[in-house]
């Protein structure tokens, strides 16, 4: 009988050197399945074998890892679980997968269906289980791990309300006075955020409340904004604090509607910023005991009455921060965050010191990012749309091309930005569509929460570039049931 074969252990890797190289010459397969590849742009300069698998070709066949199959007869999207269980289902990505066995894959979205489809052409998916995100993706289950963690909310309490009487009861209940905040477990960018004050406000919202779990707050005045954290085998490690820009009907058609994040330290009181990092920090030790690792985003609600921070969503997933997140990262602390989600995922030990590496993310410049989506409730054919790159904003407040760029570190002064296009010619628009991205130096609000007159700018001169034409009478199209399910970003 032959002699056991001996079992290699692989080295640990010691610092931020050895995970480099460990990472450089990587040659597992790891695919971002996602619509664009903005989420995760750039990390391919960083990880060997990264690949990005996209629907929308937003470089036009010039980025050379962004793999976007051939079109195929699908169901019309509903969602981003949709996107990416069609592009891992599509025979030539499958044929892409066997052919080199052992891939890790990485989503925004996914569900139990990609699950399967991914272990069925032996592929892993290297994020936490679809059924634990689902379940840490409920705002009540959000606010009894963060009352676990120390980490506090706004004044609250949880209940139902089949009624206005049931729901001001509830409230008197919690000492909260009567100019409420209701939210029901599941929802995105304040769709399942209301403000109820009257009973007028009650009856407009009553259908999308009543038998479910709600979770009632005070109303406090409020700055809201972000962080991402990574929970690890080492602690969690947290990026920048960014403030949001919501709302502004310029740039989205939805009130209280997410469409992007300042990145700045001078848009929160001094001491708020590690306020923010250390409540993340709890927050996402207490997600890695739950079994969860990786990246998360946490909303938080800064009171601007008191300064005192508190806990808003979490988003257990990818998200729409991770863009500026690893472009801040990696920029001013050398070390992009979702390196230490791959780190996790990957066969691999490694000791790095947690302070050292945090440390470095502590400082850095003003960063925006806008997400730009349709407001004219209007659907039409695209026959003209701007190209992703580097754009410039001219001194007659025009907005116009300069060059090709497939990230958006080779940007210069404040007056360029990075376009990431999604809907391109041939695409239709409609209301709430999700256009493009911009991504520039420098602030985007003011200190009174007003959109800067370079957003505008911004905001309007790249909406300018889209020429459309209405439909033929004939001819139908799909659109999502439900808009806040077909956001890209």
């Amino acid at each position: 009988m032959p002699p056991a074969k001996k079992r290699t252990r692989r080295k640990k890797l010691t610092g931020l050197s050895e995970i480099f190289n460990y990472l450089r010459k990587n040659t597992k397969p790891i695919y971002i399945v996602t619509p664009t590849p903005y989420s995760l742009l750039g990390l391919d300069q960083w990880v060997g074998g990264l690949e990005y698998i996209n629907y929308f070709d937003i470089f036009d066949g010039t980025h050379p890892r962004s793999f976007v199959p051939t079109k195929i007869m699908h169901d019309e999207f509903q969602s981003m679980e949709d996107v990416g269980n069609y592009l891992v289902s599509h025979p030539q990505f499958v044929a892409k997968a066997k052919a080199n066995p052992g891939g890790k894959a990485i989503f925004v979205m996914f569900n139990e269906t990609t699950e399967k489809l991914c272990a069925d052409i032996g592929v892993e998916v290297a994020l936490a289980p679809a059924a634990l995100r689902e379940r840490l993706d409920s705002k009540i289950v959000t606010t009894q791990l963060g009352n676990e963690a120390g980490v506090d909310s706004a004044p609250n309490i949880m209940g139902e309300a089949d009624s206005y009487e049931a729901l001001t009861e509830l409230a008197e209940k919690g000492k909260l006075g009567k100019d409420l905040v209701v939210q029901t477990p599941y929802g995105d960018s304040g769709r399942t955020t209301f403000f109820i004050k009257s009973r007028k406000d009650w009856d407009k919202y009553s259908a999308k409340i009543i038998d479910q779990k709600l979770k009632v707050m005070k109303r406090l005045n409020h700055l809201p904004g972000a962080i991402e954290g990574c929970a690890t085998r080492l602690g969690t490690f947290v990026g920048p604090v960014m403030t949001d820009i919501t709302g502004f009907v310029e740039v989205t058609p939805y009130k209280g509607g997410w469409c992007g994040n300042d990145a700045s330290p001078a848009l929160l009181p001094e001491g708020v910023p590690d306020k923010v990092r250390e409540m993340a920090r709890k927050f996402g030790d207490r997600l890695y005991k739950e079994g969860y690792k990786g990246v998360f985003c946490l909303d938080f609600l800064l009171d601007t009455d008191t300064n005192e921070v508190y806990l808003g969503e979490l988003n257990p997933r990818v998200s729409g921060v991770t863009p500026p997140t690893n472009l801040i990262t990696s920029t001013y602390g050398g070390c992009p965050l979702f390196l230490f989600h791959l780190l996790e995922y990957l066969d691999v030990d490694y000791e790095v010191d947690v302070e050292a590496v945090q440390s470095r993310w502590n400082d850095y410049d003003n960063w925006t990012q806008l997400v730009l989506k349709q407001t004219e409730d209007k659907v039409e054919l695209i026959t003209k749309a701007p190209q992703s790159g580097i754009w410039r904003l001219t001194s007659d407040d025009r907005v116009e091309f300069v060059r090709q760029a497939l990230n958006p570190q080779s940007l210069g002064d404040e007056n360029e930005a990075f376009y990431l296009r999604v809907y391109s010619a041939g695409d239709y628009c409609y209301h709430g569509a999700d256009l493009g991205c911009v991504l520039a130096r420098g602030r985007m609000q003011t200190d009174r929460r007003n959109l800067t007159r370079r957003a505008k700018l911004w905001n309007s001169g790249i909406k300018a570039q889209f020429e459309s034409i209405p439909l033929p009478a004939v001819e139908p199209i799909a659109i999502p049931d439900n808009i806040s399910d077909g956001k890209w970003f």
